[in-house]
């Protein structure tokens, strides 16, 4: 179905979700099932697709929605094991203890510990862990949730161990016979070795823009709530704030060359924090006077909710409001889990043997779906969930945890995966009824007629645009791999059709899911609802909107100049 009747039949889904979600306020576990209806509306009374190939489609996405669940949950009960046991806040303490001054707390906590978070959990936990952990510092509740969603944007591209790339792009392109021919027979690559290459300009986009992230983060504490309500302040540390960008953006780039999606904020965010931890301790880089709130009787109403800053309570003691903390767990033995986790990444893909049995073993294929072609597995033991899982384990018998301990963790993990079940399955359904319509009738598929109409509307340029669409997609869905999958086959679709390299292109979707996450309704949610200050999130999404323009800007500028200027001639 094409012209003008097929564009408006295409867009019908993405039109719910953007009404349903932001018009209505409805949230993704409600909205997500209505747009995999029109969805499927469309599909059958549009493109004619009939209810094996509906059907096929739906449980393709059902697959893949549980390969990112099965890592989401690893990731989360890890965290919270972790959390139970005290040594998360011995980690945090370990940091604030460097100084009281709340400027370099927030380059430590927020850049580069909550890049590490996001590198080794994803799925909007940074925010969640990070603004609880500065309110129990004692920053006011509402700047600790708008300053910690602006400090990881650079890891999120990467999520958890590389999902959004792999999962969100990867596995959507090898599902579609067209992508995967033209890359095969038109470059090198085989779809994995592409995205990864996808990955690496998305963090070479990161690298550039991202020079300001640590400074911004730090800037927006001073201007809006800062007794000077100014700016001044932060600059005063702009020189550690270069310094730590500069010791996670070098690792971070070239574990993304060579290495590929999986690792880049882990490694960035560990060596960034050695470095920038171990400058400060020999006595560098510390502001000449220590910066602090002003009195908190002088706060707003609307800063504070149901908790009070300086409040924390887990096994290790309480996180006081001056940092100070009453740690009793050693920091190697806070951090061993977190290094016995990336030593298994490391090792179950990069040694062959160990690679190939995982891939062999623990697998559950559904093969020609329903008839149609169609193939997914849940490679259980090979996927990053697995080792998320066997690392969690170990840590109860490491860390002596208790009966009540291990519930705790196990019940607060339920907690936090339930909501996005729902979304994320009928999510990722969505985007493959409209990915298979071609392949089920014949057909151009609804995201290349919607392409192809993009294209022709916005010309050639509408690679400044990209970061924009992937950062609707994450704002819709409140996810970069949601994202990813919603408009990696898009944009490749515009991209092909104006002319321009698609592997820039979809660099700029990944980095665009990486800035939607700042105005992701669920994560501003989640963030406010851990520091007990629900109901703010209009205010939050506002102050957020400042370093989502800059980025945007400046990402869109950048792939304009990549596109058309100096690397015309990549794929």
């Amino acid at each position: 179905m094409n012209g003008l009747a097929g564009v408006l039949v295409a867009v019908l889904p993405l039109v719910a979700i953007a009404v349903l979600m932001v018009g209505l306020f409805w949230p993704a576990t409600r909205a997500m099932p209505v747009a995999w209806l029109v969805a499927v509306a469309a599909g059958a009374v549009g493109w004619g697709m009939s209810p094996r190939w509906i059907a096929a489609a739906t449980i393709n996405g059902f697959i893949t929605a549980t390969q990112i669940l099965w890592i989401v949950f690893g990731a989360i009960l890890l965290l919270y094991t972790l959390k139970q046991t005290g040594a998360f806040d011995a980690i945090s303490g370990g940091f604030a203890a460097v100084s009281d001054d709340r400027r370099v707390q927030v380059v430590l906590l927020v850049f580069l510990m909550g890049s590490f978070i996001e590198g080794a959990a994803g799925f909007g936990t940074p925010a969640a862990v990070v603004g609880p952990l500065l309110v129990g510092l004692g920053f006011p509740p509402l700047a600790a949730v708008v300053v910690a969603l602006t400090g990881n944007l650079m890891a999120i591209t990467f999520g958890a161990v590389g999902t959004p790339l792999i999962i969100g792009l990867e596995d959507t392109f090898a599902s579609s016979e067209a992508i995967r021919s033209t890359v095969t027979s038109e470059t090198p690559y085989t779809i994995a070795s592409w995205v990864a290459e996808i990955g690496a300009w998305a963090a070479t986009y990161h690298v550039i823009v991202g020079i300001a992230v640590p400074f911004i983060g730090v800037a927006m504490m001073t201007r809006f709530f800062g007794e000077e309500r100014s700016v001044r302040p932060a600059l005063e540390v702009l020189p550690l704030c270069l310094f730590s960008w500069a010791s996670f953006a070098v690792p971070y780039w070239l574990t993304a060359m060579f290495l590929g999606p999986v690792f880049p904020g882990l490694v960035g965010a560990m060596v960034g924090l050695a470095l920038t931890v171990g400058v400060l301790r020999l006595g560098y880089l510390h502001p000449d006077e220590e910066w602090d709130f002003g009195d908190r009787s002088a706060w707003p109403d609307h800063w504070v909710g149901d908790i009070e800053p300086g409040e924390s309570s887990t096994r290790s003691g309480a996180i006081a409001a001056d940092g100070g903390t009453a740690q009793a767990m050693p920091l190697w033995k806070a951090w061993a889990p977190y290094a016995l986790l990336v030593v298994l990444l490391v090792v179950t893909r990069t040694i062959d043997p160990i690679s190939t049995f995982l891939q062999a073993n623990g697998v559950l294929v559904w093969s020609d779906i329903l008839g149609t072609g169609l193939t997914n597995d849940l490679a259980v033991l090979y996927l990053p969930g697995a080792a998320f899982v066997f690392v969690s384990l170990l840590t109860i018998g490491f860390h002596r945890m208790s009966g009540d301990e291990v519930r705790g963790a196990w019940r607060e993990t339920g907690e936090k995966i339930a909501p996005p079940v729902v979304a994320l399955l009928f999510a990722v359904a969505t985007v493959q009824v409209m990915l298979q319509s071609g392949a089920a009738t014949g057909s151009d598929s609804m995201l290349i007629v919607l392409s192809q109409a993009t294209a022709d509307l916005a010309g050639g340029i509408y690679p400044f645009f990209a970061p924009l669409v992937g950062a609707f997609g994450a704002f819709l869905a409140g996810s970069n791999t949601v994202s990813d999958i919603l408009f990696g086959t898009f944009q490749y679709g515009v991209a092909t059709d104006i002319g321009t390299p698609r592997t820039i292109m979809l660099g700029a979707q990944a980095v665009g899911g990486a800035i939607g996450n700042l105005i992701a309704v669920h994560n501003v949610v989640a963030a406010l609802a851990v520091v007990g200050l629900v109901g703010e999130e209009g205010r939050v999404i506002r102050l957020e909107l400042i370093p989502l323009a800059y980025y945007a800007t400046f990402a869109g500028l950048l792939s304009l100049l990549f596109s058309y200027v100096l690397f015309p001639g990549t794929f």
